[in-house]
């Protein structure tokens, strides 16, 4: 999409100059030639697959996935769900995924275990990288950038969106990859969550990989990588997972 940069200038005793950048559209208003939006068709029940998405897991089994080492899949499978097998590694896709619409469901352990970082706890990797938090927060306290829906040991969520332990939660995340060109970052990835249908996460941008009290930088990379689930050791629960890949949409469809 190109742009052009717009300059405005506050008329003060001190003047601030601000760049922002302005889309250009290059169709007439109401032109009856540009291109329609490809037809989507939504999902019969709410949180459901649209017609759009790939289907990661649909109840039955594990066929989308394998270990983070290539092996078949250790988690168990039981009635339309599975679940972190504790100690067999972490689980992730078999097809890579960059800029997407993504759709989690998960169930922390009831009762659960233990306190602080310990209980339920598992984590949703974008791209295998940007962790978004898995753990029960319900009652369970913890640091704020690593309770559930946190970017996790970068951002906390915006508010506590969290049910009770065994009850199923929702992530809806939408997520744009970082861009390089000539080995320069020329894009931050951005992340936008709605935990349980609450925005907790508004188009924030990671600071680059997520790691346990650290913040590693941005590296060069490939668009597209597995979805992560990590095995932190406890059997949380996951059902309903499907993604809609966005970069078949990035030309804006006639912009």
């Amino acid at each position: 999409m190109k742009s052009r940069t717009l300059l405005f200038i506050a008329a003060a005793a001190a003047v601030t100059v601000f760049a922002v950048e302005v889309p250009v559209i290059h169709w007439k208003t109401g032109d009856r030639s540009r291109p329609l939006p490809p037809k989507v068709t939504p999902a019969s029940t709410p949180g459901g697959a649209p017609s759009d998405a790939v289907v990661l897991f649909d109840g039955h089994d594990l066929s989308a996935w394998q270990q983070k080492d290539g092996s078949a899949p250790k988690w168990q499978v039981h009635d339309g769900y599975f679940q972190v097998t504790p100690d067999s590694g972490d689980l992730v896709t078999k097809q890579p995924f960059g800029d997407a619409q993504i759709h989690v469901e998960w169930a922390s352990p009831s009762p659960t275990r233990g306190s602080d970082q310990e209980p339920g706890n598992s984590g949703v990797y974008l791209m295998s990288l940007y962790e978004i938090q898995v753990l029960d927060s319900y009652k369970n306290k913890t640091y704020p950038d690593g309770q559930a829906a946190a970017i996790y040991c970068q951002y906390p969520p915006e508010v506590n969106a969290c049910r009770p332990p065994g009850e199923w939660q929702t992530y809806d995340v939408i997520f744009h990859g970082a861009r390089w060109a000539n080995g320069k970052l020329t894009r931050l990835a951005s992340v936008t969550l709605l935990h349980n249908g609450v925005l907790v996460q508004d188009n924030v941008h990671p600071t680059g990989p997520t790691d346990y009290m650290k913040r590693p930088p941005y590296e060069p990379g490939p668009d597209k990588a597995p979805l992560l689930l990590q095995d932190h050791g406890q059997p949380v629960r996951y059902r309903n997972i499907w993604i809609r890949e966005l970069d078949k949409y990035e030309s804006k469809w006639g912009e």
